[in-house]
């Protein structure tokens, strides 16, 4: 199984030599990729909006800007989104913007997408809510016609692009591969439809999981597609919410246990999180690098 960092956006604090010095240390420790997720902006609560599920004013770093400073600062370690919120992005420009990491970086790039949770980001800027689900999936029909096609042409109901081309193609061309993030059934049938992969969130009862797992393999089948093929990723740990979710990643054992749960689920890759292990008491950058370097010999271990 192989093993992903969700990259702390709370290093910027310590400077950009901070965040190059994390991106750096994640793979010389030896984990497979360094992934990034996903705001633009977080709402305040308001008398019409609850609060968001994470703090407002949490730092968020842009994830397309960020791998591809971190392709910058390493040479081998992978480098994906998990996930970019692809219906509030243009995506042409999402395509050039992905090829270009993968073209830079010889190709490490996987994208993960989702639709997002919070309506106020797509009002600021200026997108619809409701017809998400329908843009995401043109979206990543346009994506491959880009990064595969000679001449690119393809019609839909929210996207049209006629006789043009893109250049340069990114290394992995149209395989570049497209994870479909999300714990929804829509999520899991469109992950066994149109993605290359599945990225699951942590929180989520394992008989649920499974049941998503069941649902992917069987609409794979459905659409004439292999369902082994589909990859499939889970979070060990999201960041925690209450003060007992803050133990976790500071307890080896209890870490490697849920990542030989995992496992045994059948998921080819687990993440980790760093910025719940930030919030698990390492507070500085050293600190969560001495974390992430202590859990990596465990995790490979358990789950090799």
């Amino acid at each position: 199984m192989k093993l992903s960092v969700e990259f702390p956006s709370i290093a910027f604090r310590e400077g950009p030599d901070a965040v190059a010095r994390m991106a750096r240390a994640i793979e010389e420790i030896g984990y497979d990729e360094i992934a990034v997720f996903d705001h633009v902006v977080m709402g305040w609560p308001t008398y019409t909006r609850e609060a968001p599920r994470y703090p407002t004013r949490m730092p968020v770093l842009e994830p397309l800007v960020l791998l591809g400073f971190a392709a910058a600062v390493t040479s081998r370690i992978g480098l994906s989104t998990e996930v970019l919120v692809l219906p509030q992005r243009q995506a042409v420009l999402v395509a050039k913007q992905v090829s270009t990491i993968d073209t830079l970086s010889g190709g490490r790039m996987r994208l993960g997408v989702g639709v997002g949770w919070q309506a106020c980001e797509f009002d600021a800027l200026g997108l619809g809510w409701s017809d998400r689900g329908r843009r995401m999936d043109e979206a990543i029909d346009v994506l491959r016609a880009c990064w595969g096609d000679d001449r690119i042409d393809y019609v839909g109901d929210h996207h049209r692009l006629e006789a043009i081309a893109m250049d340069p193609k990114p290394p992995q061309v149209a395989s570049l591969p497209i994870w479909v993030g999300g714990d929804a059934p829509v999520a899991h049938r469109r992950a066994g439809r149109l993605g290359d992969g599945w990225m699951g969130t942590a929180g989520v009862p394992d008989d649920t999981i499974r049941a998503g797992i069941a649902t992917i393999r069987r609409t794979a089948e459905e659409h004439g597609r292999d369902p082994d093929a589909v990859g499939l990723q889970l979070m060990l740990a999201l960041p925690p919410t209450d003060e007992a979710g803050k133990t976790f990643y500071a307890d080896t054992a209890a870490v490697v246990r849920r990542a030989e749960a995992v496992r045994s689920m059948g998921f080819h890759w687990a993440a980790v999180n760093a910025t719940a292990i930030y919030q698990a008491g390492a507070r500085s950058v050293d600190a969560m690098i001495d974390r992430l370097a202590a859990l990596h010999g465990p995790l490979r271990e358990a789950t090799s």
